[in-house]
């Protein structure tokens, strides 16, 4: 990926996550990456890979309804679908420098994906 557009580089995470296109979606992350949700916390890019990849497997759909861009930041507010449950709304607020992804904040309501666990 060779933007610094951090609207194109929200909008390519998006589209990796439903190709589970993994290696696009590692070249938009910084190495040092940073996650937090309400299911975990991930450092570095292969870390935060990983446990993409893991939600990439039961992923089916990913629906973005709203993305608002300010500076380096984007917040995406988006309808998670997956084989256990449907996860609605989704907010992913993503802090993104020098064309890389440095920071990925995601809040829900995680109730609907554990109990169908």
């Amino acid at each position: 990926m060779s933007t610094n557009d951090p609207r194109a580089i929200a909008e390519t995470y998006f589209k990796a996550w439903r190709r589970k296109d993994y290696d696009l979606y590692r070249s938009i992350l910084a190495d040092d990456v940073v996650f937090d949700g309400p299911l975990g916390h991930e450092e570095g890019r292969d870390a935060v890979a990983k446990a993409f990849e893991g939600l990439g497997s039961i992923t089916t759909d990913v629906v973005v309804d709203k993305m608002f861009v300010d500076g380096p930041d984007v917040t995406s507010w988006f309808t998670l679908r997956t084989k256990p449950a449907t996860l609605a709304p989704v907010v992913n607020w993503s802090h993104i420098e020098g064309g890389k992804i440095t920071s990925i904040q995601v809040t829900f309501d995680p109730r609907p994906l554990l109990e169908a666990s």
